[in-house]
């Protein structure tokens, strides 16, 4: 007779296979359809609040797998936080100004085109190409199943938004903050603009190493009883030779004089003259201050070059004596300032040609008006003539601009400052940042030395730029003082225009349409200043244009959380530190997480010249955005991230056991319909073990470990949960009485830890969660996962005897089953008994544990394999009654026959 129709076999609609690619996106529209953000806010009214606030990615092309990892990992931690019972904010937003865009519009229309263009047309351009790429990579993310805000994205080009921007710009302005000087900064020859120190990438690049000496003049030749000496220099930018307008020299250090009457620092003088700088014994010996404030000469134009003593001049290469060009040099300009001289010489244009102040200054012959000063060089060295002792080509670091990856050049230029260390309100912008660090929390922890290290060592901010696409400093000068007016009516007035016109309102309306009405100020005596602010300033803004103005539904400031790549730290987090710190004297979140960079599975950068590059929506085509998903949680993203077609395989093995084990869990529970908490046991066992890894993994999610968290997990589920709870209950499942208390009682212990498992996987898996609460039976089927909440297991006695013995002596059992399988004695662990004096296991939940047909104290079956551990002998023994054709134990009297247990179930 086939008894299978007796037997209560697992059932459910959950498919074994997720055919994610095809399915994901079907559910994705009906979250997004229904609006399940506003749900979940509906959930969580009145509770705890939790808000991550949004670094915005720039809208400018297709997301990439930096984005993907960026994006997931927010989404994990604020859906963590939502299930964990808290009511969570996260607004997206976009960085929508600067110069990619710009450049990107340039590019479509032609340069020509674009300068000829009125400033409101080429900016409704660049709006545009904005609104263009922030849709495309609004459905790349809701794609990836993250959800947010998404209908009420931020983006920094709205009105509102640049007004909000520009408020803060005032605030800084008014409490002293902004100021206005000719300072070198990085400048960017190809864009013609600044930059500040985030936008500056270092690559290798081939420069000049020379060493030139400058005479000194008759006068300090005398004060130094010398007929004859001169100072030697070393430079890597022979272009800045005419605008030299000093020496300096470590105020610390001993100077010499060589016998072929060259100065350079003592310390440097074995090694200089082994290169053939100098040559021959030491004539005289100098300190520093011996030679301050003499005059050099030098070669280039024959201009006095004085000697000045500056703490920057170090001992690890050069010659010790530091040519120094202000115009072109941060040190150089610190230093020459530090002693009071106002003029500084800038003969360089914002294309990189020699301006003609080398003509009215006589700093070059006129021919070299107009020439680009890289090119220039070589007629540079031949005007040095013999004053050139040494030259030499190698290749160093340089800075390259971020955007465009042309070297860029220090140029002083009239700029807007942020000052770090001017003192306002009884202390300085710089210590109040670096105050406030301490106040946060850092994941990983090295993260607060890093920020520390960069606001520490940080120069003033560079907040101006010259371009066109971006939110404007909207101040008027005064021509006739040339003063800013910072009137709160003229601002307050602007600001209001901003708000309903938007920024382009700078360069449409006039100076008199500008000002507030029956204004004081005469619109003749105005003029506007054409600068607009750093990009870093707008996305450093966006706690004031987001969190505080109330625009947004988007929670609390400071935030509960900012999140990006460890980049930010000299970019984002900066920012936004720093504008904070100025206008609220506070950091703008309570923690930062920070994460690396995707790399391939040979830890190498991608690129599409290396073919290595992995793009998300590959990825999602493929494989289906879960994976991408689970690969984010899964990988240590305190470190670079790597990820290959091989390594995402891994990924979906990994999910696919997962899946399985919900499924079989899913489909055990079919047919229970209330709990019963007569666990034996094993269920006990299963429970304590389900309570101490998901609490442990909640835990873990908490301080953000992921990882660790999902590698705990993945153990629990495939060893003790599926490799033996699920399999060692089998029997219980498929043969006992359908309402049999043993039966029910596993199906509750599974029903607990099936829904709390959905619950702890939804942050990461959150569609595959979704898919299997909608086939869950009705004791676990509520409409989403997101009407889900977290719960921690409740109060049970859980003491088993599953003891550390017993999972010791079944590990020893294992080793000897697999043996007897190999040598083909036994098929299956049901055809053993075990026969043992030790009472502690001669017990039938013991039984089911080991899955065998019986432990007893006395078998006369044949001896198989043997035992031993702590004094007890545990003998494996062939089964001597009759395998039953119901549940295949050998508890049957004849092969034809049930054992008692099965005949009572059918029979019943």
């Amino acid at each position: 007779m086939d008894y299978k129709d007796t037997l209560l076999l697992p059932k459910t609609t959950f498919p074994m296979r997720g055919n994610l690619p095809q399915n994901e996106p079907k559910k994705y529209k009906e979250w997004f359809d229904n609006n399940v953000y506003e749900k979940m806010k509906q959930n969580r009214e009145g509770r705890e609040s939790y808000n991550l606030h949004d670094g915005p990615p720039y809208a400018n092309g297709h997301i990439h797998i930096g984005h993907a990892l960026n994006k997931i990992l927010k989404d994990i931690i604020v859906k963590f936080n939502y299930f964990q019972g808290k009511n969570v904010r996260y607004v997206p937003g976009w960085d929508c100004h600067g110069l990619p865009i710009e450049q990107q519009v340039e590019k479509k229309i032609g340069r020509e085109k674009k300068e000829n263009l009125p400033k409101s047309k080429l900016r409704q351009l660049c709006r545009d190409h904005a609104t263009k790429f922030i849709d495309i990579q609004k459905e790349e993310f809701k794609n990836l199943g993250v959800i947010g805000d998404w209908e009420n994205p931020y983006k920094t080009m709205d009105f509102k938004f640049e007004a909000n921007i520009y408020k803060e710009l005032t605030k800084i302005a008014k409490r002293g903050l902004l100021v206005e000087r000719s300072k070198p900064v990085f400048w960017c020859m190809h864009d013609k603009t600044a930059l500040a120190e985030a936008e500056v990438e270092y690559e290798d690049k081939e420069d000049y190493s020379i060493y030139v000496a400058f005479d000194l003049n008759e006068e300090s030749l005398k004060k130094l009883g010398l007929d004859k000496a001169s100072v030697v220099i070393w430079t890597t930018t022979p272009w800045t030779l005419p605008a030299n307008m000093g020496i300096s020299l470590n105020p610390d250090e001993e100077y010499v004089l060589s016998e072929d009457n060259k100065i350079v620092a003592m310390p440097l003088y074995d090694s200089l003259k082994e290169v053939g700088v100098v040559s021959g014994e030491v004539k005289k010996r100098f300190k520093a201050n011996e030679l301050e404030k003499l005059i050099a000469i030098n070669p280039i134009n024959n201009r006095d070059s004085i000697i000045i003593l500056g703490n920057h001049v170090t001992m690890d290469g050069g010659t010790g004596c530091v040519h120094t060009a202000p115009g072109h040099g941060e040190d150089d300009y610190r230093v020459w300032r530090s002693y009071g001289f106002e003029e500084v010489i800038q003969p360089v244009d914002d294309k990189g040609c020699y301006s003609p102040i080398i003509k009215t200054e006589k700093l070059l012959p006129d021919e070299f008006e107009g020439q680009f000063i890289f090119k220039a060089q070589e007629k540079i060295l031949e005007m040095l003539g013999d004053n050139l002792v040494k030259v030499d080509r190698f290749t160093h670091s340089y800075p390259h601009c971020w955007r465009c990856h042309n070297p860029l050049i220090y140029r002083a230029t009239k700029q807007w400052f942020v000052a770090m260390d001017k003192e306002v309100d009884g202390d300085t912008l710089r210590n109040r940042a670096l105050n406030e660090i301490k106040n946060v929390k850092f994941v990983p922890e090295s993260g607060r030395n890093r920020l520390n290290s960069m606001v520490e060592n940080r120069p003033d901010w560079c907040i101006s730029r010259q371009r066109d696409w971006g939110v404007p400093i909207a101040f008027f000068r005064d021509k006739n003082t040339e003063e800013i007016i910072l009137d709160d009516d003229v601002l307050n007035n602007i600001y209001t225009i901003f708000s309903e016109k938007g920024a382009d309102a700078w360069y449409d309306l006039s100076i008199a349409e500008l000002l507030p009405e029956n204004s004081k100020y005469n619109p003749d005596d105005l003029e506007k200043v054409n600068d607009i602010l750093d990009v870093w300033f707008d996305s450093g803004s966006t706690f004031a244009a987001v969190l505080q103005s109330r625009n947004y539904d988007a929670g609390n400031y400071p935030a509960d959380m900012y999140l990006e790549g460890s980049d930010q730290h000299r970019g984002w987090f900066q920012s936004s530190l720093l504008v904070s710190t100025a206008t609220n004297d506070k950091a703008p979140y309570k923690s930062i997480l920070t994460h690396g960079f995707t790399v391939d599975e040979k830890g190498e950068k991608m690129s599409k010249s290396k073919g290595n590059v992995v793009a998300p929506q590959d990825v999602s085509k493929k494989f289906g955005g879960e994976i991408l998903r689970l690969w984010v949680a899964m990988s240590d993203y305190k470190g670079d991230i790597k990820i290959s077609d091989n390594i995402l395989k891994q990924i979906a093995d990994q999910y696919r056991k997962l899946r399985n084990t919900i499924r079989i869990m899913l489909a055990n529970l079919e047919d229970v319909s209330e709990p019963n908490y007569n666990f034996s046991n094993i269920d006990k066992w299963i429970l304590s073990e389900a309570k101490r890894v998901f609490d442990e993994v909640i835990e873990l999610f908490k301080k953000y470990d992921f990882s660790k968290a999902f590698n705990i997990l993945n153990n629990f589920i495939v060893n003790e949960l599926s490799a033996i709870y699920i399999d060692v209950t089998k029997d219980r499942m498929y043969c006992e009485a359908v309402n049999s208390d043993k039966r029910r009682a596993t199906q509750t212990a599974m029903c607990m830890i099936a829904k709390r498992l959905i619950i702890i996987i939804a942050p990461v898996l959150t569609y595959t969660a979704d898919e299997a609460i909608s086939h869950a039976p009705a004791i676990l089927k509520k409409d989403s996962i997101f009407d889900y909440e977290y719960q921690q297991f409740k109060e049970f006695d859980l003491t088993h005897n599953i003891t550390d013995k017993v999972l010791t002596i079944r590990d020893k059992f294992g080793e000897v089953v697999d043996n007897l399988k190999k040598e083909k004695k036994i098929k299956s662990t049901l055809e053993l008994v075990i026969s043992t004096t030790d009472a502690d296991i001669q017990d039938d939940d013991i039984r089911d544990f080991f899955v065998v047909s019986e432990i007893t104290d006395n078998s006369d079956g044949e001896l198989v394999g043997e035992i031993e551990y702590d004094g007890f002998t545990y003998e494996l023994r062939l089964a001597t009654k009759a395998k039953c054709p119901r549940c295949w134990r050998y508890l049957s009297e004849d092969e034809e026959s049930l054992c008692n247990r099965c005949r009572e179930v059918v029979n019943d």
